[in-house]
């Protein structure tokens, strides 16, 4: 149980800063290209929310294996 705290403790706050990055990178391209304010309303809001569905999956990938620790002690 311990490795599965720890693991969250350290790679959420790694995921959610690198998802920060990358959207902040997107929306100053956008605005450097001139987007209109649909693109903010519509496709950026898609593509946040499955950049942040793809981060719970690595997230759930990496803990996988301690989950199955925990459950084989049971």
């Amino acid at each position: 149980m311990k490795n599965i705290v720890l693991k969250s403790l350290v790679f959420i706050p790694i995921l959610l800063f690198v998802d920060y990055l990358i959207m902040l990178v997107l929306g100053c391209t956008a605005c450097l290209f001139g987007f209109t304010s649909n693109f903010y309303d519509c496709t950026f809001c898609v593509i946040g929310k499955v950049l942040l569905l793809l981060s719970l999956m690595v997230f759930l990938v990496l803990l996988i294996p301690d989950i199955k620790a925990e459950l084989k002690k049971i």
